[in-house]
């Protein structure tokens, strides 16, 4: 039996090193790493770890691309609050007020606004009022995650990339996508931070796991540069079903090299343009004219 079998056939209910079983008096604790062996404390983890890194190793490659490949079920931006339609990718076609630090896409809006209303669609609060700065500010100081990335957003849009960097940092740590997806674009760029790849990937994959498509692009483009046509034709397919056109570009790409077939880009294609066609509403594209002629709903 090869070294590897022989790591995957372990009794999972014994301890991999010295095979006392689990009973009452003992627990046993998964591999760091892996899911393939259990052990009874660390110095029987750190005794077998020789026999046991090899198929640890590949086995941990597999369970981090078993989650990284997983479709997640929406994008990072999710859906509107009010109409329950899921947002559009152009960040131009949504409004994040300070007040709430809720996301309205502008179809809402503005069908507020035609009401006679002037404050948020969501909480009621008066869009006007003085004391909306202080609300941010209040929110920043709660932790909200969306509130703080918003913040970050403002200080990267100035040239002030150490402290968007800083606001990102502790935006990502509470667990907000955007974030990862501006640090790493930050650690691309090596603007207020020096460049690191390591850091940039890492941040890029949490992004993509979170449902962000541009992020998930990202990778497929750095897939493609390393010499591997299949990975990156996955990130562009989830990609594509969450309405990035730039993957279906890739995917056109990549079709016309023989790496992809023409079922996968047909599938492709028809998965993208539902993702387009969910975000579509009367009352959005009523919204999208009034700012073609009025430029503003504020």
């Amino acid at each position: 039996m090869s070294q590897d079998n022989a790591n995957a056939a372990v009794d999972t209910s014994c301890c991999a090193s010295c095979g006392i079983p689990e009973v009452d008096d003992t627990k046993l604790m998964e591999c760091n790493a892996c899911d393939l062996v259990r052990y009874c404390s660390d110095a029987c983890q750190r005794n077998h770890k020789s026999q046991h890194e090899r198929a640890c190793k590949k086995r941990s490659a597999e369970l981090s691309d078993e989650l990284l490949f997983k479709q997640p079920e929406s994008t990072h931006r999710g859906d509107c609050p009010i109409c329950m339609l899921p947002h559009h990718l152009d960040t131009k076609k949504c409004t994040m007020l300070n007040c709430c630090s809720k996301l309205i896409c502008d179809g809402c809006t503005y069908a507020y606004i035609l009401s006679g209303a002037v404050c948020c669609p969501f909480c009621r609060v008066h869009v006007g009022d003085k004391q909306m700065d202080k609300k941010m500010l209040k929110r920043i100081e709660l932790n909200d995650p969306a509130a703080i990335t918003h913040k970050g957003l403002e200080l990267d849009k100035n040239g002030d990339y150490v402290r968007a960097f800083e606001c990102y940092t502790k935006a990502a740590a509470l667990g907000d996508i955007e974030a990862h997806h501006k640090l790493a674009m930050l650690y691309h760029w090596g603007q207020g931070v020096e460049k690191d790849k390591r850091k940039e990937m890492y941040h890029f994959k949490e992004a993509a796991v979170g449902g962000h498509p541009t992020a998930r692009h990202n990778l497929g483009c750095d897939e493609l540069n390393k010499g591997n046509p299949e990975k990156a034709a996955k990130h562009w397919i989830i990609s594509a079903t969450h309405g990035n056109d730039d993957s279906i570009k890739g995917l056109m790409m990549l079709f016309k090299r023989g790496d992809v077939s023409k079922e996968v880009l047909a599938a492709a294609l028809r998965a993208n343009q539902a993702a387009v066609d969910a975000a579509k509403s009367p009352q959005r594209d009523a919204a999208e004219e009034y700012r073609r002629s009025e430029g503003t709903f504020w």
